[in-house]
């Protein structure tokens, strides 16, 4: 893999501790700001809102430039509006900030997404994704535990702080080592690429690939809650839990991007699959083992690597069928990949909710992941009943 895949893996591993970290740093804020509980969660539907927004917004925008301004740039803007959230007195400030870094963390994904493919031949794409997204999966082992255990230590400001620092690292490298041919093209056509990504198989990619990361989510977002009122942990076990996760997601992503390079397209899809079929099942599993610890980390280490290496495996899918939309390709498996972080907490939100039980949002991501089984199941005897009826 080119060294650059890993300088590009870097930013993205500081921009998923900043989309993950205000888990931990809500009631900081909410306590130093002045507002609601309520009103501080928001800063995370804010920030997926302007990822998901963001993405195809940016990729056009950007789509003539040269890959290393666009990627310095949106880097750039990420740092800058971290500083200002970090000094800020005001919410509004802060609200804002969150919807400006988002936006520039979508166009830096879509972009890197893009460059990460174009580096290597067409038989390495899933694994220089699964390079990319290697640092959102870090972020999760090792970004959000110690931003939970920053902002307890120093408050959620020097959480900012930190992000904003860990980023000029990579903005310097990008600088440096970008590919000289890393170029836009003058020839791009917007519309034309769009059309691509408007037809049925990326729409289906797409759908498939949020559905999934909706279940991941749905759950990620109650994990903490989970463990201390449902396993009865103390505080200081959420890190470790979080970590845990992390883990499985990290090992996940990794080995579906090893598997997928090189296999035939057959293959791939009977291991989809099966993965896919165990996934609701496991998530069943881990409803069932959320009060008591031993089982709850064990289950969640092997969800965390089942679901982020399906996950990703699926946003690969995405890039694969938009290939002919090289600039918006990247943008859209964004959008697919953050849809459901979304979507996902917000559905598991309205069950607890209704429910009075945490674990209602894991039985939301089972519920989720048993309707991409189903969709699959679905779409496949539908083309094998049409292969029937042209064969007859």
């Amino acid at each position: 893999m080119p060294v650059f895949l890993y300088v590009l893996a870097l930013a993205v591993f500081a921009q998923g501790t900043s989309e993950f970290m205000l888990s931990g740093l809500v009631p900081g804020i909410a306590q130093d700001l002045s507002v609601s509980v309520g009103a501080a969660a928001s800063l995370t539907s804010a920030y997926a809102i302007g990822m998901i927004v963001g993405a195809p917004v940016m990729a056009a925008l950007s789509a003539r430039w040269p890959r290393r301004r666009a990627l310095a740039a949106f880097l750039t803007a990420f740092v800058v509006v971290h500083v200002i959230g970090a000094v800020t007195t005001d919410f509004a400030v802060l609200f804002g900030t969150r919807i400006v870094a988002a936006v520039a963390n979508a166009g830096f994904l879509a972009v890197a997404m893009s460059v990460a493919t174009a580096l290597v031949p067409a038989a390495r794409h899933a694994r220089a994704t699964a390079v990319l997204l290697s640092g959102v999966t870090l972020s999760c082992v090792a970004g959000v535990p110690a931003g939970a255990l920053l902002g307890e230590w120093s408050g959620w400001r020097s959480a900012f702080w930190a992000v904003a620092v860990l980023c000029l690292p990579a903005l310097a490298l990008v600088f440096r080592q970008a590919p000289a041919d890393a170029a836009g093209r003058e020839d791009v056509s917007i519309r034309r690429e769009a059309r691509v990504l408007a037809s049925r198989p990326v729409q289906w990619a797409m759908v498939l690939a949020a559905v999934v990361n909706g279940a991941t989510f749905a759950t990620f977002a109650y994990l903490a809650v989970i463990a201390t009122d449902i396993t009865h942990l103390p505080g200081a076990a959420v890190p470790a839990l979080l970590a845990a996760f992390g883990v499985g997601a990290f090992a996940g992503v990794t080995t579906a991007g090893r598997r997928a390079d090189g296999g035939s397209d057959g293959e791939f899809g009977r291991g989809l699959l099966l993965a896919l079929c165990t996934l609701p099942v496991g998530w069943a599993l881990l409803a069932l083992a959320s009060p008591y610890t031993a089982p709850l980390f064990i289950v969640t280490i092997l969800q965390g690597g089942l679901s982020f290496g399906i996950g990703s495996t699926l946003v690969t899918r995405v890039m694969r069928t938009a290939s002919q939309a090289p600039s918006l390709g990247g943008s859209f498996a964004t959008v697919a990949l953050n849809a459901g972080a979304f979507l996902g907490p917000l559905i598991a939100g309205v069950v607890t909710e209704t429910a009075g039980d945490y674990r209602g949002a894991v039985w939301v991501s089972a519920a989720l992941a048993a309707t991409a089984v189903a969709a699959v199941a679905a779409s496949r005897a539908g083309v094998a009943g049409v292969g029937a009826e042209e064969t007859g």
